[in-house]
């Protein structure tokens, strides 16, 4: 039985931060705790960056440093080693979004296919990612999704986004590096599910290189888990499946509201904790048709796969299985489970600090929409810095952080 919490262990988790790392991540956490500093934060951010005002110093410094691992591929690398050296494993996530272009996405894939073959031959990195969205527009992905007809120019846009999407799972495959595609708003999402079925199809016939993101504060995505399991079974490929459960509540909420249709989001936390149980659960059960990428900051559900993998024999390295974290966020998560020896690795955003904004300030408010997470987070810094036998006042926090 998996009795010993090992993710107390707060010595473990923070190891690699010093004092100066940790006092800013209790200065940040303890400010993302408070909703109403975040919406202002977001706002004032957005219009200074609009405005030209000389704001991406400060944004580097604190926000930026804490959630990304730097602007380029090549600055994430010295942070990637470190934290292999404690058995950790990185995936590199180029997080620039909100792209409108069709010589945007070309430059985009480029760049994805690009790091795939950065990352070919490093152990340390072991999965690239990319965002459906971020190689296509949104609204075709949405229009493909509602099987609405295309215009013949729209049906070659199509085209050229799915000649984007072969090209760089292609390119996974030659290099054995396994891809992860995001999951995203549910009216763009079913065109993202066909097409990532087509891949996996095409290149998972002898184990999981395509992952599919199964968003399970979505009601329905148990029994598409299922039925994605029988095709599977049917015409003889693996699953990749990456379980998480969800980045967009409240726009979700808002627009089904808004159009009067039902909202695919389970009715509250209890029913999606119950779902991505369910789902975790299912995958493991069937660990010789679905590999699975369990990305979750809730302890519980951590708990609930190491206790499935001991009841059914899976070895704890078994490299079907892997438990995933966001980088800067739940450290004693992912740390205890490496030192363990678990395959954990850590979403590593990068890119230009003016771009990569809209994905800090989605994690900001993600931090504030789930109900503790902000709270277990700072108990725990604030544990790690009684154990270190020190405390820093406010101001002194505050004046590190911009020195």
């Amino acid at each position: 039985m998996i009795t010993r919490k090992i993710f107390n262990d707060t010595e473990t988790a923070f190891r690699l931060k010093t004092d100066s790392e940790l006092n800013r991540a209790i200065f940040l956490f303890e400010m993302i705790d408070r909703p109403l500093l975040v919406k202002l934060g977001t706002a004032a951010t957005n219009l200074s960056l609009k405005l030209h005002l000389p704001v991406e110093t400060l944004i580097k410094k604190t926000v930026f440093n804490q959630f990304c691992g730097g602007v380029t591929e090549k600055d994430c690398i010295p942070t990637v080693k470190k934290m292999y050296s404690k058995n950790l494993h990185s995936i590199l996530d180029y997080s620039v979004e909100g792209k409108e272009k069709e010589s945007e996405f070309e430059k985009a894939i480029e760049r994805k296919t690009n790091i795939v073959k950065f990352i070919a031959d490093k152990k340390e990195l072991p999965f690239a990612v990319f965002k459906p969205t971020g190689i296509g527009r949104f609204e075709l992905w949405q229009k493909v999704s509602a099987n609405a007809s295309l215009t013949l120019e729209e049906e070659e846009e199509w085209q050229r986004v799915k000649n984007r999407v072969n090209k760089i799972c292609d390119e996974a495959y030659k290099q054995g590096v396994r891809l992860l595609a995001d999951a995203e708003e549910s009216w763009m999402q079913k065109a993202a599910d066909d097409l990532m079925e087509e891949m996996m199809f095409k290149y998972n016939r002898e184990r999981a290189i395509i992952f599919n993101t199964l968003q399970c504060y979505r009601w329905d995505r148990m029994q598409y888990l299922k039925d994605l399991h029988s095709r599977a079974k049917e015409q003889g490929f693996i699953v990749g499946a990456k379980i998480v459960r969800g980045a967009y509540l409240e726009k979700e909420n808002e627009r089904a509201a808004k159009m009067g249709y039902m909202s695919p989001i389970c009715e509250n936390k209890e029913a999606t904790d119950v779902n991505y149980n369910g789902a975790v659960t299912y995958c493991l059960a069937h660990i010789e048709d679905i590999h699975v990428f369990i990305g979750t900051h809730n302890e519980v559900s951590n708990y609930l796969a190491l206790q499935i993998m001991e009841d059914k024999g899976i070895a704890i390295n078994d490299d079907r299985v892997w438990f995933s974290q966001l980088f800067g966020m739940s450290e004693h998560i992912s740390y205890n489970l490496a030192e363990e020896g678990y395959n954990v690795a850590k979403l590593v955003p990068f890119g230009p600090v003016k771009e990569v904004v809209p994905y800090l300030i989605r994690r900001a408010e993600e931090n504030t929409s789930v109900r503790g997470q902000t709270g277990r987070e700072l108990a725990l810094l604030y544990e790690e810095r009684k154990r270190r036998g020190g405390e820093l006042t406010k101001s002194n926090r505050e004046s590190e952080l911009v020195s």
